[in-house]
């Protein structure tokens, strides 16, 4: 049997699932959420809102913010995460006699800056429902938007009263978050075949989170234009909220000790015809710089490097199994057919979870955190006892964040 044509791979892969890159759970819910005691319109997004044990109207509220994915927020996908999961966090926050008000966006993957407009129209929604106080964060990429939200609102509207006592972030990557360059070097590479893992690299919400990002598989690593941009309008609401007491989580530890990912490992190896030739590597240190070959169907194999970059896939932090997602999806296609060694990658490095320090090299990655440290942006933060999967709901995280609600 001949090999696959470009029209042919272009085929399969276009009616398999998009590929995409993101926490939480894989499979479809299989237990659906009790329908909610409220349901808010708000532009660019929905609140859904669950009272507390005992409570006929809004008291004292936590306002959880989703995180990045790609299309729209679903209430059946963020209550199996938080709810089925190791820890039953939305049981346990409505029995402490708080409302549950998860935020969502009409498109995950939309600017950070864009989706905090949902999240300030939900605040004061909540605000002219109830008298405070109030907790606001989230999960990912949604405690970034809160925090943006909240800041925005106290340098813009100081008439306005947000009424919140606790900005709260889980996860969050206030230092960037970290997907691997050859893993977005092979989303651009087969654009031509099928753009949609591509986009997802290249979405706004990517761009201003990522650490480092490419646009095409031929450039060298960077801080992209929207993150600088971002940062910037960060910065100008005062970075964060001034009003509410900061404190976060990170999924990784703080004795300085990684995942266990080697630096320049084969991460994912083709095998099927179309793609014998392609492989993945994690980010490789010192003079070699070479992160992956790139053969799809072609007979043409290039090279993209990644020269400069710390060992990232390896630091403490929360974890991603971006390689894993990948080599699954390719292995439906039998001419795509892949070996994956490496399934997982550091996704959030825990100095970035808890606004510590930068990412650009081992020495920062890899220290140790003082858990008192007064270098943190945060007045106070918890660290997990094991790097585990970025964004996993604990009951060691959940419980130290649910004692310091107000």
């Amino acid at each position: 049997m001949s090999a696959p044509t470009e029209r042919q791979a272009a085929e399969a892969l276009r009616a398999a699932p998009p590929i995409i890159l993101a926490p939480g759970p894989k499979e479809p819910p299989t237990r659906l959420p009790p329908p909610p005691d409220e349901k808010w319109s708000l532009p660019g997004g929905t609140a859904w809102v669950y009272y507390g044990d005992g409570n006929s109207a809004l008291t004292r509220p936590v306002i959880v913010s989703d995180g990045f994915n790609t299309g729209p927020s679903s209430l059946e996908f963020s209550w199996t995460h938080l709810e089925f999961g190791d820890y039953p966090f939305i049981s346990e926050l409505r029995r402490r006699g708080r409302d549950f008000i998860l935020l969502g966006f009409d498109e995950r993957s939309a600017s950070i800056l864009e989706n905090a407009e949902a999240a300030i129209a939900a605040i004061r929604e909540t605000v002219a429902r109830c008298d405070g106080p109030l907790a606001v964060g989230g999960f990912s990429m949604g405690g970034l938007v809160t925090r943006y939200a909240l800041a925005k609102l106290e340098k813009e509207d100081r008439d306005f009263d947000h009424q919140t006592a606790v900005y709260w972030s889980y996860d969050s990557p206030h230092r960037g978050a970290y997907i691997p360059i050859s893993l977005q070097a092979f989303a651009h590479y087969i654009a031509p075949l099928d753009p949609r893992f591509s986009e997802q690299m290249n979405s706004s919400a990517s761009r201003e989170l990522l650490w480092r990002h490419i646009e095409h598989w031929q450039d060298k690593p960077g801080v992209d234009k929207q993150r600088a941009d971002f940062l910037a309008k960060l910065a100008g609401v005062g970075d964060w909220p001034r009003v509410p007491r900061l404190i976060g989580v990170a999924n990784g530890v703080g004795s300085g000790t990684g995942n266990g990912i080697e630096s320049g490992a084969t991460a994912v190896l083709g095998t099927g015809e179309s793609v014998t030739g392609t492989t993945l590597r994690t980010q490789p240190t010192g003079d070699d710089s070479l992160v992956a070959t790139l053969r799809v169907v072609t007979e043409e194999r290039h090279e993209a490097h990644a020269p400069g970059l710390p060992a990232v896939d390896g630091a403490p932090g929360g974890t991603l199994e971006g390689f894993g997602i990948l080599a699954d999806a390719l292995n439906q296609i039998p001419a795509l057919a892949v070996e994956n060694p490496t399934r997982s990658h550091c996704f959030v490095p825990a100095v970035s979870a808890v606004a510590l320090r930068d990412l650009d090299s081992d020495d920062a990655l890899y220290g140790e955190i003082d858990p008192s440290s007064a270098d943190s942006e945060l007045h106070e933060f918890k660290l997990s006892s094991r790097n585990q999967e970025h964004g996993k709901v604990t009951e060691e995280l959940c419980t130290w964040l649910l004692e310091r609600l107000p």
